[in-house]
């Protein structure tokens, strides 16, 4: 059975409002927030994804168009069909509007056109693959925080161009690892690098112990982490129990989380390549607001897909603002496009005509425990990508909607 958690804020920090004569629902703008909650990914996303979501809703004001607004969550177990269940009854029942975070991208996929059927939105943080904003592009979806192009392209081209030419990736056996590993792949070769091979590991494996021999054997300069997760904190564990850096080959976490990091421990993961859209020291928004969302969640510090959510919440309650009513998912998406995007931590930026949010990635690399002033002192940057740099363009990405 998948669990849910109902997080009543109109309930607790507002009356409820009147029903608008403009509002065919239930008088309450709701939004769910639906991830894992207890598996692989709960430390990335999970309730902190569910934190941020309610302080975009407290920071908006609580109300929009006089409605109240409501957040509720649940669980999807990385499983479709479980997802698809929840969001039916989400939007068929509970009068759900929209859909937020998705983390696995074969769950996003099975929302991405239950939305685009019953006119609802999704706000897509965690879920990685570009087939959201390209083959399976929606006018109902916004893709906020990273894609797996995003990822592939930032760290692989700064990697190449650093030298480190020859890849070996470990790779999760679902649509995001492959994607993950293919995008990656492209942009090696695209910048004169080559590709060593790959392996396919499940999903929540516990032991890399024979794939990380295979790579080491590949004598690749890199072995790349197509992973997430406690797969992503498990692949480095035990690169390091075989000291793969020391013997000279680099570790990239294709979509590592600073959470994993944190596990881990400086010791483990110095030297570490990672790309990320959002990490808590870039400014000091980034800062004040990291410090704020610490202090509810017993002190840990957010990853950029909890942050993405943050970030898609505001700016969805600025579209249903804008739109006059939560009522008509392609309208309110329509509006979220049309206007500019600016949060404390994602900047300035825009919505392309397929979904995709754009701002800058960056590539971090993990410090060493003599370069960190405190706990979550991790990361130094290496390179930042520019927005307009960073993600496919509409040209390239294959979606319909020009």
């Amino acid at each position: 059975m998948h669990k849910e958690l109902l997080l009543p804020l109109a309930a607790a920090l507002f009356a409820l409002g009147t029903v608008t004569g403009a509002h065919a629902g239930d008088g309450v703008v709701r939004i769910g927030v639906l991830n894992d909650q207890s598996g692989v990914f709960a430390d990335s996303t999970g309730a902190g994804s569910v934190l941020a979501a309610r302080m975009a809703a407290e920071d908006f004001g609580g109300k929009v168009n006089g409605l109240p607004i409501e957040v509720i969550a649940g669980d999807h177990l990385n499983k479709p069909d479980v997802g698809a269940s929840i969001a039916n009854r989400w939007f068929d029942v509970d009068k759900v509007d929209a859909i937020a975070d998705l983390g696995n991208s074969a769950v996003a996929l099975a929302v991405n056109e239950i939305a685009r059927a019953k006119n609802k939105v999704i706000l897509v943080s965690a879920g990685g693959t570009t087939a959201l904003t390209g083959k399976s592009c929606s006018p109902n979806t916004v893709q906020w925080t990273y894609d797996t192009w995003s990822q592939s392209n930032a760290i692989g081209t700064a990697l190449v161009k650093a030298g480190h030419r020859s890849w070996f990736f470990l790779t999760a056996d679902y649509t995001f690892g492959y994607n993950l590993r293919d995008e990656t792949s492209k942009v090696v070769l695209a910048n004169g690098g080559e590709v060593r091979g790959s392996v396919n590991h499940p999903i929540n494996s516990s032991d890399f112990s024979s794939y990380i021999l295979q790579a080491q054997s590949s004598h690749a300069d890199v072995i790349a982490l197509a992973n997430g997760g406690t797969d992503t904190a498990n692949s480095i564990k035990q690169a390091n129990e075989f000291q793969v850096q020391k013997r000279g080959q680099v570790v990239v976490g294709l979509s590592t989380m600073i959470t994993d990091v944190e596990a881990l421990g400086l010791a483990m993961t110095q030297g570490l390549f990672v790309a990320e859209t959002f990490y808590w020291d870039l400014t000091p928004q980034t800062r004040a607001w990291s410090a704020r969302w610490a202090a509810r969640n017993n002190g840990r510090y957010p990853t950029m897909m909890q942050a993405g959510v943050y970030g898609a919440v505001l700016h969805y309650l600025k579209g249903v603002q804008a739109a006059g009513s939560a009522d008509d998912g392609r309208k309110v998406v329509a509006q979220m496009k049309a206007l500019p995007t600016d949060d404390p931590l994602f900047g300035k930026g825009h919505i392309l005509v397929n979904g995709r949010k754009i701002h800058d990635v960056y590539v971090f690399q993990v410090k060493a425990p003599e370069e960190s002033k405190s706990h979550w002192d991790l990361y130094k940057v290496s390179a930042t990508i520019p927005g307009d740099q960073a993600f496919l363009t509409l040209a390239q990405s294959g979606c319909a909607l020009q």
